[in-house]
């Protein structure tokens, strides 16, 4: 039952989203509406964005819990400079952003890779690290809405086909990091790394290699969201995005990343992202308390966790269990 459970996870996380989004049109029928739809899909977007991050780190057995804290240094970082320098253009913005994001994701890839200190250590001191820098930079002050130029404010709304950039930013990185997995050989490494250490290295792929670069591309996609957080929400600060990080963990494990690395779709990503997009944004609507999210959101991770583990633990005892039954077969032999 586990394992067909896992091998359709997929499939089953898609209906249960229906059925929610359902259940609560019921009670609530404008929540049903297109355009209700398509703004809750935006209000998703950037969790789904720095959720493909996280997912490549995670199949390379690593976990980067600076994300929000460089999306937040990246965001104030872009704001100041559109606040001091608006003439320059939005373009250029969302590459120094973006450039900024890999340059920490560099460096939390370089002291996993090069000096073997874990994931978990290294991420929780760049977390502080970069929050620390951002009250330096502005010794706790805000950068508003009337301080920033429109054209800083307008790009992530603007409509394209229906829908706002920012939506199309997401199915841009869905579309991109999914051929990444699938088609490349450094996506194919990624999980081959994850999956079986040993087995890569018998290969010639370097483990260590896979997570700095997992770690550089996620990094890239935080600072990348620091531009459109920023300017979704016309504020910056220095608790901008504080413990969103749990958020973006949370989606990839409900959609079956594994955290023992090598195991993970996109498609998985997606969907943990969106169901917990409808519990922040539908929830609130028929009247359920925040702390009744939070309780729903803490079950739903738990039992994925649990999933995930009885899937490996399921498939540890049947390899333990062939080679009993060789070892027998080879015991009777004449």
């Amino acid at each position: 039952m586990w394992q067909t459970l896992l091998k359709h996870r997929e499939a089953l996380l898609a209906g249960v989203i229906v059925l929610m989004v359902l259940a609560i049109g019921s009670r609530a029928p404008s929540f049903l509406a297109p355009s209700n739809l398509v703004e809750m899909f935006n209000d998703t977007s950037i969790l789904i964005i720095l959720a493909l991050g996280q997912m490549m780190v995670l199949l390379t057995r690593g976990i980067d819990l600076s994300m929000a804290a460089n999306l937040a240094l990246t965001g104030m970082c872009v704001a100041l400079l559109n606040f001091h320098h608006p003439e320059i253009p939005v373009a250029v913005l969302l590459v120094i952003a973006t450039l900024l994001g890999l340059l920490m994701g560099i460096i939390n890839g370089l002291l996993v890779w090069k000096l073997g200190i874990p994931a978990i250590v290294v991420t929780l001191g760049t977390m502080s690290i970069f929050r620390g820098i951002i009250f330096l930079l502005t010794n706790g002050g805000w950068i508003n809405a009337h301080q920033m130029s429109a054209g800083f404010l307008a790009l992530p709304r603007t409509a394209v086909l229906g829908m706002p950039l920012l939506s199309w930013c997401a199915v841009a990185a869905l579309l991109l990091v999914g051929y990444v997995l699938r088609y490349s050989r450094t996506g194919r490494a990624m999980y081959t790394a994850g999956g079986n250490a040993t087995a890569a290295y018998y290969t010639g792929i370097n483990a260590g290699k896979m997570q700095f670069i997992s770690f550089s591309l996620s990094g890239a996609l935080a600072g990348f969201c620091g531009y459109l957080w920023i300017s979704r929400f016309a504020v910056a600060y220095v608790d901008v995005a504080n413990g969103f990080e749990l958020q973006i963990v949370a989606a990839c494990v409900i959609g079956g990343i594994s955290t023992m690395g090598g195991t993970g779709r996109v498609l998985g990503c997606l969907f943990g992202a969106l169901f917990l997009g409808v519990i922040n944004n539908a929830l609130p609507v028929i009247g359920v308390s925040p702390f009744w999210q939070m309780a729903i959101s803490g079950a739903v991770i738990v039992i994925a966790v649990l999933l995930n583990e009885r899937g490996n633990k399921r498939k540890g005892r049947l390899i333990l269990r062939d080679v009993a039954l060789s070892r027998q077969k080879e015991a009777v032999k004449p």
